[in-house]
C-alpha cells in the first residue's frame, strides 16, 4: 500500500477504534471479544483500504464489518458454550451522586444482561437502532436485509427484552435474598 493511503488508514483507525470497540461491546457484552472483533475488522479494512477510501463512508462499512464479524463468531459452535464474566467496577467520582449513579449503572447492566438472551440479529438491530441511533434504512443496509425485516426484528427483540427484564425483576437476586 502507498504511504499516503497507509497514513490515511492509520488516521482512520486511530480516530474510530474506540467507537468501534464500544459498538462491538454492545453487540457481544465482552470487552475481550470486542477487542478481537475490532482487530479483525481493522484487518479487513486494511486489506481493502484503497477501494474503500475511494468509495467513501468508511465508518458505515466498518460498523457493517463489525456486525458481520460478530455474527460469524456467534455461528462458531465452540463459542456457544462460553459465558462472559462481570467486570471489576472503576472507582467512583466523589462529585457524583452515588445513589443515582448506582441506579443508572444497575439499569444499564440489567439491560445489557437482558440483551445477551436475545438472538444475535435481534441484538444487532437494537444496538444499531438505539445505541448507534441509525435509521431503519441504515440498519437494513448494514445487516443486508429489508427494512421490513429490521422493523419486525426490532419489534420482536423489544418484546423479548421486556419478557427477559420482567423475569429478571421477579427473580430474587443474591442481594435481595441476603436482606
Amino acid at each position: 500500500m502507498k504511504a499516503d493511503l497507509e497514513a490515511q488508514f492509520q488516521h482512520f483507525a486511530e480516530q474510530q477504534v474506540l467507537a468501534l470497540r464500544r459498538f462491538a461491546y454492545l453487540l457481544c457484552a465482552d470487552w475481550h471479544l470486542a477487542e478481537d472483533l475490532v482487530q479483525t475488522t481493522l484487518l479487513k479494512l486494511y486489506r481493502t483500504w484503497p477501494k474503500l477510501h475511494r468509495r467513501g463512508n468508511v465508518s458505515k462499512y466498518a460498523r457493517k464489518a463489525v456486525v458481520n464479524c460478530w455474527l460469524d463468531e456467534k455461528r462458531r459452535p465452540w463459542r456457544r458454550s462460553e459465558s462472559g464474566h462481570g467486570e471489576v467496577p472503576d472507582r467512583a467520582d466523589p462529585n457524583v451522586d452515588l445513589d443515582l449513579a448506582g441506579e443508572r449503572l444497575a439499569n444499564r447492566e440489567r439491560v445489557l444482561r437482558g440483551m445477551t438472551e436475545l438472538a444475535p440479529r435481534q441484538r444487532a438491530v437494537l444496538v444499531l437502532r438505539f445505541w448507534e441511533d441509525l435509521s431503519i434504512t441504515e440498519a437494513a443496509e448494514i445487516l443486508q436485509c429489508s427494512e421490513g425485516n429490521v422493523k419486525s426484528q426490532q419489534s420482536r427483540a423489544l418484546a423479548r427484552l421486556r419478557e427477559v427484564l420482567d423475569r429478571m425483576e421477579s427473580t430474587p437476586t443474591l442481594a435481595r435474598r441476603a436482606s
